[in-house]
């Protein structure tokens, strides 16, 4: 079994993420989480992807309120990755 196909290995566990991030109920958590996934998760460490984890656990109406500020966040999100999720300059918008 080659590395990307490997359950455990690292590459199949962000590939799952991804996955989970961009399929989640609506076309706006889709846009938002998936679009964070994209922008960093090839760069986080395992704390990061264990925070990320988490947040994929959660329902999507909490993570956009988080995102947005119109909802406290459980303290165990806070820290630098829900800022870097807040800023939403990973989500790209057209103009028509």
């Amino acid at each position: 079994m080659d590395a990307a196909n490997d359950p455990v290995s690292p590459d199949h566990r962000l590939r799952r993420l991804r996955f989970r991030a961009w399929h989640r109920g609506t076309r706006e958590a889709d846009l938002m989480i998936g679009g964070f996934a994209d922008r960093y998760a090839a760069g986080f460490t395992e704390a990061e992807l264990c925070w990320f984890e988490a947040l994929l656990d959660e329902q999507d109406v909490d993570v956009m309120g988080w995102a947005f500020g119109t909802i406290e966040a459980p303290e165990a999100f806070h820290g630098p990755m829900l800022d870097a999720l807040r800023k939403l300059d990973y989500v790209a918008v057209a103009m028509r």
